[in-house]
């Protein structure tokens, strides 16, 4: 097969290409010019782009960049900024794959006739008893990526190669280091490759948006605070309210953007029955009809959280209630939900936490 090989100058994307190369197919490599912008830290650096063609020299393999800067501006920046605005919890680095490696990548794979897209990510696709393509929980539970690719439907997933999805991070980090591979005992990237560690989100944010001020609130409408910048609030947050110490922990309960006000309460005010999640996308349609049969899923609302027990209701082929079994802290809106199997093997589908009640 022909494989185009996503190469973000990390070790699991060497490592992909280079477990690709050694199974036999016609293997190119490639570095998506995402962020033209100030970056010291995640995967956009030049240094990254330099470290992945120098991987692809000492693999023997052709390397290519692609400048989907465009793209990535438009389909995650931008997106982000606005979330901010609308007092909503964004997840760049999701609808950066969503846009960007698979969709607009895999567009250009085919066009220029590959027969596959591949990156590094550590999850792995399998095929069950009906024969249908299963996003599954990689090798390395604690490296487990399934929940950033949740959005990879049946057309996507049959596209798509996952080489290194069976291997423990220690495994790929042996594997590299037998190849010699510069990029060997590289750190993982941990963080939104747009925002710098020098600037942070506040900065970011205050080059592109107006902060308005917005009252605290007690969940009584009693005044208690204020803060300087409604848009860097979010579900959750303790600190940084304006609020007297002393008392019981006071957390951010509800984001109020059309008044500007941020509701605080204790811990337990948190905690709810159910989320509404829309904009599911479903890695097999066929799905949807056996949860109306036995609705019982896991649920992760993080990159690295736990899968909580619940039951699901759909409401339409986008739209679902989550029960929680127990009652769970709020997620807030705008977060990455995915549903998996009863197993917490499969991924059934995910979508966005939604802010109604």
């Amino acid at each position: 097969m022909k494989v185009l090989v996503a190469m973000s100058g990390g070790v699991d994307s060497s490592v992909a290409a280079a477990e690709l190369k050694a199974a036999g197919h016609e293997v190119v490599g490639v570095t998506m010019r995402l962020w033209g912008g100030e970056s010291d830290t995640g995967c956009c650096s030049v240094s990254d782009v330099d470290d992945a063609r120098r991987v692809a020299q000492q693999l023997d393999i052709d390397h290519l960049v692609f400048n989907f800067s465009d793209d990535f501006d438009k389909h995650v920046v931008a997106p982000y900024v606005q979330a901010h605005v609308d007092g909503i919890t964004p997840n760049p680095c999701i609808e950066c794959n969503r846009h960007l490696k698979f969709d607009r990548l895999s567009e250009r794979a085919r066009l220029l006739g590959f027969d596959a897209v591949a990156t590094g990510h550590h999850a792995r696709i399998e095929h069950d008893d009906e024969g249908i393509l299963r996003l599954t929980r990689g090798a390395d539970d604690a490296k487990d990526q399934s929940y950033v690719v949740h959005m990879l439907d049946q057309a996507e997933l049959a596209y798509t190669m996952f080489p290194v999805g069976h291997l423990t991070k220690a495994q790929v980090r042996e594997r590299a280091v037998e190849l010699g591979l510069r990029t060997a005992t590289k750190p993982d990237s941990q963080d939104v490759c747009f925002i710098s560690k020098t600037g942070g989100r506040e900065t970011f944010l205050g080059n592109r948006i107006p902060f308005r001020k917005a009252e605290v609130v007690n969940e009584d409408g009693s005044p208690a605070g204020k803060v300087e910048a409604l848009e860097l609030v979010t579900i959750g947050q303790r600190k940084g309210l304006g609020i007297p110490g002393g008392g019981p922990k006071q957390y951010v309960v509800d984001v109020d953007t059309p008044n500007a006000r941020v509701v605080i309460g204790e811990e337990a005010s948190l905690y709810r029955e159910s989320l509404i999640v829309d904009k599911v996308i479903w890695s097999d349609l066929r799905d949807i009809e056996r949860l109306l049969k036995t609705s019982d899923v896991l649920v992760q609302s993080s990159a690295h959280g736990n899968a909580i027990p619940a039951t699901v209701e759909i409401w339409n082929e986008f739209s679902v209630r989550v029960v929680w079994n127990e009652p769970q802290r709020r997620i807030a809106p705008g977060q990455t939900v995915v549903l998996y199997d009863m197993t917490n093997t499969h991924v059934l589908g995910g979508g966005i936490a939604s802010a109604k009640k």
